[in-house]
């Protein structure tokens, strides 16, 4: 931002955001302000006031109808929704889970009113690197393919339920991301496993 908002205005800057929740260094940001203490009390003014809600310490949202992806992600960044969630979602797996999973830069499970959030460590060369991440207005979510590698990544031996959603192209065009050859092995693994199911299936 150029300038400074003026008295009336640092609330109107937030509600205009096409974002729900924001994270203290967010607004500070949106503010163009640099005195953390001076963002947070004004914050708190407005939460007393009812305009805003804390979620948790250092993160705010406009109302109650806050996206749960997009608080997970604002929570420690950079981090991008992945893992369970995102396979799960794709039909590659069919167990569901009540967590969101995040790849992030700590390891650490919380819970924000009644909802888990599994946020799983990756290298800073791997989190940082955005092949395969799709970016929305509200948060960043790996594509299936992403998903399935970052699972792979972290787990040495993983059961997945169904391969065929996956574009394999997409895959192998991803794997180079994480300098690992275990890992490469083991996605060579599942892709013969792929083939041969699917050459029994049509037989």
């Amino acid at each position: 931002m150029d300038k400074k908002p003026t008295k009336g205005e640092y609330l109107e800057v937030l509600l205009r955001s096409p974002r729900a929740v924001f994270s203290t260094k967010d607004v500070a940001l949106l503010w163009g302000e640099e005195k953390e203490q001076t963002v947070t009390s004004r914050l708190i003014k407005y939460v007393k006031a009812g305009k805003l809600i804390r979620v948790r310490r250092g993160i705010y949202a406009k109302d109650k109808n806050y996206d749960r992806f997009e608080l997970a992600t604002r929570i420690y960044t950079p981090s991008y929704i992945s893992f369970e969630t995102v396979l799960t979602r794709a039909g590659i797996n069919f167990q569901y889970y009540d967590s969101i999973f995040v790849a992030s830069y700590v390891t650490r499970e919380i819970e924000i009113s009644g909802q888990k959030i599994s946020f799983i460590r990756m290298k800073d060369y791997v989190l940082s690197n955005t092949t395969g991440i799709e970016h929305a207005e509200a948060c960043s979510i790996a594509s299936k393919e992403r998903a399935f590698l970052d699972r792979i990544y972290i787990s040495k031996d993983y059961h997945f339920d169904h391969l065929d959603v996956l574009d394999w192209d997409k895959v192998f065009e991803i794997l180079p991301i994480y300098h690992n050859k275990r890992m490469e092995k083991k996605v060579k693994e599942y892709f013969e496993h792929y083939k041969r199911q699917r050459a029994e299936s049509e037989n």
